[in-house]
């Protein structure tokens, strides 16, 4: 039976619903330009929420017919789109919730693309001009909240993870949301959706009315994390390293729940980060958690950081194991520390200006064959360099495993190839199989899991 599909015109709710003709003529030649590939992506990505996929190029062959674009008039826009999914619709109108995501979309992809990449104002090869542009692109959405006390807890965890697990991130977001705490994510399902979802139901019992549930993602990524239900507010940054970036900068702490190779990548990140000297005065709670049945989970990531970047990186999160309401009660007292360090320091609560972030970083990594093969992976690099390159290894795996561009490149060319210190690929080796063995990597399918990757030792 073929999918039904529904072709339509959009009116925005919330987002872009007023706009000056030169705002709106910016909008259509921007929607002409190279990048409309990539607004339709995203665009379909929103559309088919809820019909979880995670192979980027599966969903794009699924829909070749789909085509959307944008309608000038005189009091705005509309977005006209054909061979769209039907789910996104209810009696032939948009759920409400989809059409700000879809929007939300066209504001991100189009708009500042023009205001921010396209800017020469913004110097995309500095650290400062990078951090600008994150910020502008996360203002520009209307996200950041000036007025609120620090309680933007970020969660990081896998897309395909057990029920067991799904259940245990829910409980842990009730908690969160009892204590008030307002939770971003990737904004796809699993792990990025239980705490929102739990928080919902401690949020409501608190009669908490203006809850923030943050959804922060990229165009790669998109199509396996499109955007679960209780999102309400989403924000895409052009690539990987600027959603990590916006991540730690409005986030004022950070709960890792077992994931894959993507949760790896971020964890390697924010470790990278609170590595840095400058950062060390600054309060930056970071707890993994997991319920009883995942410990090994975190014992295996604990001794892959051990064995790679060192005991202090260990130093710096706090492993705590099927206790939803301690870890909680430390996060709550994690952002008081994070209000008075900030209030003292005359610093803004809603954006972490102070933290510093090497240009390593920040730069963008485009995962091809030559550069994850020409990666070092070696002890005798700093430390901070030395989880920049790790973070790019995992972010390559995750390109090869659901990204549409790592896909066809490995479907071209074969698998990437990652080589590097010995004991270092060993243990990257080990962590990637206990990966694939719990079906951690992909949503778990009747085809089973063929790695994208290949450890040349």
């Amino acid at each position: 039976m073929s999918e039904q599909l529904v072709s339509a015109r959009i009116t925005p709710t919330q987002h872009l619903n007023i706009l000056s003709q030169l705002e709106v003529s910016r909008l259509l030649d921007a929607s002409n330009t190279g990048i409309y590939p990539v607004f339709r992506q995203c665009a379909l990505a929103v559309l088919t929420h809820g019909n979880y996929t995670d192979d980027a190029k599966e969903l794009l062959e699924r829909h070749k017919a789909f085509q959307i674009r944008i309608i000038q008039q005189d009091r705005g826009i509309k977005l006209e789109v054909k061979g769209a999914p039907a789910e996104a619709f209810v009696d032939g109108r948009m759920i409400q919730g989809i059409n700000e995501h879809l929007f939300a979309v066209m504001r991100d992809i189009l708009y500042t693309h023009d205001d921010i990449i396209d800017n020469p104002k913004f110097d995309l090869t500095d650290s400062d001009g990078i951090t600008n542009a994150v910020f502008h692109i996360m203002r520009n959405s209307g996200n950041l909240r000036p007025r609120s006390r620090p309680q933007l807890v970020v969660c990081w965890g896998g897309h395909s993870i057990s029920r067991t697990e799904y259940d245990y991130t829910k409980e842990t977001g009730y908690e969160l949301g009892l204590r008030g705490m307002d939770i971003c994510t990737g904004c796809g399902p699993g792990a990025m959706k239980g705490p929102m979802k739990g928080a919902t139901y401690g949020h409501a019992k608190q009669r908490i009315n203006d809850g923030q549930y943050l959804g922060i993602t990229e165009p790669g990524i998109i199509a396996a994390e499109s955007p679960n239900p209780i999102v309400n507010d989403l924000v895409i940054l052009p690539d990987i390293e600027k959603r990590l970036e916006a991540f730690v900068r409005t986030g004022h702490a950070i709960i890792v729940f077992p994931g894959g190779a993507g949760t790896t990548e971020e964890i390697l990140y924010i470790l990278g980060i609170l590595l840095h000297p400058d950062n060390e005065p600054l309060p930056f709670p970071l707890i993994f958690t997991a319920p009883e049945s995942s410990r090994d989970y975190f014992q295996k990531i604990d001794d892959f950081i051990g064995a790679t970047l060192g005991k202090k990186a260990q130093e710096q999160y706090e492993i705590i194991i099927n206790n939803p309401a301690k870890v909680a009660k430390k996060i709550k007292k994690g952002t008081k520390r994070v209000r008075d360090f900030r209030r003292q320091h005359s610093d803004a609560y809603y954006f972490n200006w102070r933290l510093k972030i090497d240009n390593e970083f920040q730069q963008t990594f485009i995962p091809t064959h030559e550069n994850m093969a020409n990666l070092e992976l070696s002890k005798d690099l700093e430390t901070h360099v030395l989880a920049a390159n790790l973070r790019r290894a995992f972010s390559g795996i995750v390109a090869g495993n659901v990204k549409d561009d790592g896909i066809r490149a490995i479907e071209k060319h074969g698998l990437f190839q990652l080589s590097g210190d010995p004991e270092i690929m060993q243990k990257m080796d080990d962590l990637l199989k206990s990966f694939i063995k719990q079906d951690r990597m992909k949503l778990p399918s009747d085809v089973a899991y063929t790695p994208c990757y290949e450890i040349v030792k």
